[in-house]
């Protein structure tokens, strides 16, 4: 059964007219006549009384009839969501970022968004790097934002910004005394890492093998506020974005830079290969990375 078959019965059943209906739907009597035939064989039924002063449906015709017009109104309804959806005048974006990510960049990145496209929802779902990537991998998460690295084979990888990590250190921390630090140094410090959801708790576990020590990891939180607060009463030291080192409190820390080597926080958003992507999700890909195509 096609809709074009419904149509068309519904026309006849309108007009009580098969020429009539034929006149108004553009199309010839015989090619009409054939459609309804045709529709009466699927379902085994007589749509019509056919004579040839008017043509009236049949008990079981007007029960086709009735469903017939829910089930056009539900594909015009459908037809202009679609629409809706077509010219963003609606659409939901799933989007999923670490909380980092979110605090520093989520407001300024939306707030030109939503004023441009004010009928799609953003849903923001706020995870550890590791997390998100798994999210999107599997499909729940329209878009991610995380740290490198990322499976490029996986995912479509887009640059959105950089920065360096900063050591956060208590001012009686004699390492509160440099301008500047390198790994070996912090061989024998207490660390507060991200907990292991975290893309930003495997690189600074990797950077210190790659200066000769394994970390004594005192405690691990997936709030960054907390664990500069645990810097503050001394408890150990902890590694930020200089954007995030530039929040805590400067009477009680100090945000030294960390060279030799210095490590870069590089942040991406990633979208997972050969996946359907809605109009909402295309265009908030063009809105935060203009000059990419995927």
């Amino acid at each position: 059964m096609e809709i074009r078959e419904l149509k068309y019965f519904v026309a006849v059943a309108k007009s009580k007219s098969f020429s009539k209906a034929a006149d108004a739907l553009h199309i010839t009597q015989p090619t009409l006549s054939k459609v309804v035939k045709s529709l009466e064989k699927q379902l085994d039924i007589t749509l019509f009384h056919r004579s040839a002063r008017k043509s009236e449906l049949t008990d079981a015709g007007e029960v086709v009839y009735e469903q017939a017009i829910k089930i056009l109104n539900l594909v015009d309804e459908l037809d202009i969501v679609l629409e809706d959806v077509t010219h963003l005048k609606k659409g939901k974006i799933k989007i999923g970022m670490p909380p980092l990510i979110g605090i520093l960049f989520f407001p300024k990145m939306i707030k030109g968004f939503q004023e441009k496209y004010p009928g799609i929802t953003i849903e923001i779902d706020e995870r550890g790097a590791n997390v998100i990537k798994d999210l999107v991998g599997a499909g729940e998460l329209d878009v991610g934002f995380v740290m490198l690295p990322a499976d490029m084979e996986e995912f479509h990888v887009i640059p959105y910004t950089s920065q360096q990590l900063m050591l956060i250190v208590n001012h009686s921390n004699p390492l509160a005394n440099q301008e500047t630090v390198m790994m070996k140094d912090l061989k024998n410090e207490p660390m507060l890492l991200f907990s292991q959801d975290f893309t930003l708790h495997d690189r600074i576990l990797q950077e210190c093998e790659q200066a000769g020590f394994i970390p004594h990891i005192a405690y691990e939180s997936s709030q960054w506020d907390f664990i500069s607060q645990m810097v503050e009463h001394n408890l150990g030291i902890a590694m930020f974005p200089k954007a995030i080192a530039e929040k805590v409190n400067p009477n009680a820390v100090k945000a030294i830079p960390i060279v030799k080597p210095a490590i870069p926080w590089e942040i991406v958003m990633i979208i997972k290969k050969d996946r359907y992507l809605s109009h909402a999700t295309k265009r908030f890909i063009r809105y935060i990375a203009p000059n990419y195509s995927i």
